[in-house]
């Protein structure tokens, strides 16, 4: 591989590694937000409707921005029976069709099914259906993360192409 495409990897590596970190400290926060939901209901006998919505939105946050970090690590699902037994060169083959055919076209189909749907939130300024819930812009910013998961799993997917035409260009 170039240093180029080698270099635009690493930098692809190194922003979903970010994310998928960034990702990984709502789940700290979303045991926080826990503890104090149970503490407001049982200690005071309060709760409030949009604490529990931004837990469950928060819980989304958590797969979807951490889905480019699991392709980064390989800990994505995958039949192994016959992938672990490949050589380097047949699994660079495997990874490389696989974005092809399957990663990008499915982060294509996500991308124009969430544009639609993510602008009319923008365009009724959706609100929580529940009184007292997420207030605008909250829900249709929330909803937004429906576009930046399939866009950053295609840069990641684009980094494993990279690594992929590596691997097969070396002899």
């Amino acid at each position: 591989m170039s240093r180029r495409g080698r270099g635009l990897s690493e930098r692809l590596d190194a922003v979903s590694s970010a994310v998928g970190r960034a990702a990984s400290w709502l789940t700290l926060l979303m045991v926080l937000l826990t503890l104090l939901i149970v503490v407001l209901r049982y200690a005071f006998d309060s709760g409030q409707i949009w604490l529990q919505e931004l837990l469950t939105w928060m819980h989304a946050l958590v797969f979807m921005l951490g889905a480019a970090y699991t392709l980064q690590l390989d800990g994505h699902v995958r039949v192994d029976v016959f992938y672990r037994d490949m050589s380097e060169r047949q699994r660079a083959w495997v990874n490389a069709l696989g974005v092809l055919l399957f990663v990008f076209p499915l982060c294509g189909y996500f991308v124009y099914e969430s544009l639609p749907y993510i602008g009319r939130s923008f365009g009724n300024h959706e609100i929580s259906r529940d009184a007292g819930g997420l207030p605008y812009p909250a829900i249709p910013v929330l909803k937004s993360v429906l576009l930046v998961m399939p866009l950053a799993v295609a840069l990641q997917g684009l980094a494993l192409l990279l690594n992929a035409v590596g691997v097969l260009r070396r002899r």
